[in-house]
C-alpha cells in the first residue's frame, strides 16, 4: 500500500513557518488544540516540528536568565526553538511497515518527497486504522478458509 493514501495533503494541515514568531506560533497551537506542528519555509522546505516542549522550555530559559518574556517573544522566530531530533519525517516512498515503527513514538509523521519539501502528514489514527482493517480481513479470510475446510 502507497502512503499517499493516507496522506493529509499540506493545503490540509496547520503548519507553522520558520519565521512566524513565537507568540503567533505558540497563539496558534493553542487555538488549535495541537501538542506539535510541522515547520516549514517559506519555499516549502521541511525544517522540523515544534512541540509545547519546545515553547515552554524557552520561556523557562528566559525566565532563568531574568529577560523580559514579553519583550523577547515577538523578535524570537520559530526556528530558534525548534529541537529537531523528536519527530522524524519520512519520504513518500515509505512502507507502511516502516511507517508503523514511527507511529510508535509520533502521533504525526511529516512526508517529504524527493527535494525535502513538505506535502503533508500522515496521522497514528490512520495507521492504526490501515492495521486494523488489515488484521479483520486476514481473520476473516482464515475463518472462512476454516470454515471451507470442515
Amino acid at each position: 500500500m502507497n502512503i499517499a493514501y493516507f496522506l493529509r495533503p499540506k493545503k490540509e494541515t496547520s503548519f507553522l513557518y520558520e519565521d512566524h514568531s513565537f507568540r503567533r506560533g505558540l497563539e496558534k497551537m493553542r487555538r488549535l488544540g495541537y501538542s506539535a506542528m510541522p515547520v516549514i519555509r517559506r519555499d516549502g522546505g521541511y525544517v522540523g516540528v515544534v512541540t509545547e516542549g519546545d515553547f515552554l522550555w524557552r520561556v523557562f530559559d528566559s525566565q532563568s536568565l531574568r529577560v523580559p518574556p514579553d519583550r523577547n517573544y515577538e523578535s524570537l522566530k520559530i526556528r530558534d526553538i525548534l529541537s529537531n531530533d523528536r519527530i522524524k519525517p519520512v519520504r513518500i516512498n515509505v512502507s507502511m511497515e516502516e511507517l508503523l515503527l514511527f507511529a510508535q513514538n509520533q502521533n504525526f509523521i511529516p512526508v517529504l518527497d524527493d527535494t525535502d519539501c513538505f506535502i503533508g502528514i500522515v496521522t497514528r489514527k490512520e495507521i492504526i486504522r490501515y492495521f486494523a482493517a488489515e488484521l479483520l480481513n486476514n481473520e476473516n479470510e482464515n475463518h472462512g478458509a476454516a470454515l471451507r475446510r470442515a
